[in-house]
């Protein structure tokens, strides 16, 4: 899926996670803006049995954002996300992904998101290409960000925005290759995995 799936071209093994949130720091060309985790939501989808979607979020994650509107490549998104929050509504399968089956928790407890571009993908939207690495795995995915909020302040007057962003990688890129074959045909779990991100920041000050 030429544009929506990470690309071969930049793979990296053995790198710790959170290193590689915290070894790039954001511009302070831009407003900077931190992740508000109470009004915010980080999730995925996958294929279940060739028929439906399997929907679950991570529950615990934290990040900071760089953006200037009339400046959009000068955007730079961090996150890091716990992937042992992860919640599908069904405890087996939870232990299951957690396991060294697909995100192998215990080795690898976290997921990173560093950008290294952005440019404007028309009515306001964005599309920002960093380094996603899961599994100790980093490739370059791009998020396409949309429905940009304006800043105004909330109740407590602090400056605070909203966005909603998107991705589709492959699983099998980070070494999550379980399946199972059906008797009918197709697999258990779909390659493709669709992350999704509705996230409300706050103005640092």
């Amino acid at each position: 899926m030429p544009g929506d799936t990470a690309r071969e071209g930049r793979h990296r093994t053995g790198m710790n996670a959170s290193t590689t949130a915290s070894t790039r720091t954001i511009p302070t060309t831009a407003t900077r803006w931190t992740l508000d985790p109470g009004h915010s939501a980080v999730g995925f989808l996958v294929r279940h049995l060739m028929i439906t979607n399997v929907r679950g979020e991570f529950e615990r994650f934290r990040g900071e954002v760089s953006y200037d509107a009339s400046r959009p490549e000068a955007t730079r998104i961090e996150a890091t996300i716990d992937i042992g929050s992860l919640n599908t509504r069904e405890a087996r399968r939870d232990a299951d992904l957690r396991s060294a089956l697909f995100f192998d928790v215990e080795h690898h407890p976290e997921m990173t998101f560093v950008s290294r571009s952005a440019r404007a993908a028309g009515d306001g939207d964005l599309e920002v290409t960093g380094d996603l690495t899961i599994r100790g795995t980093t490739r370059e995915v791009t998020l396409s960000v949309r429905d940009i909020s304006a800043a105004p302040a909330d109740m407590r007057g602090n400056p605070r925005m909203g966005a909603t962003a998107s991705a589709r990688i492959k699983r099998s890129d980070f070494g999550m290759t379980w399946n199972k074959a059906l008797e009918t045909g197709g697999v258990v779990v779909g390659d493709v995995v669709t992350i999704t991100l509705d996230v409300s920041l706050v103005k640092m000050m």
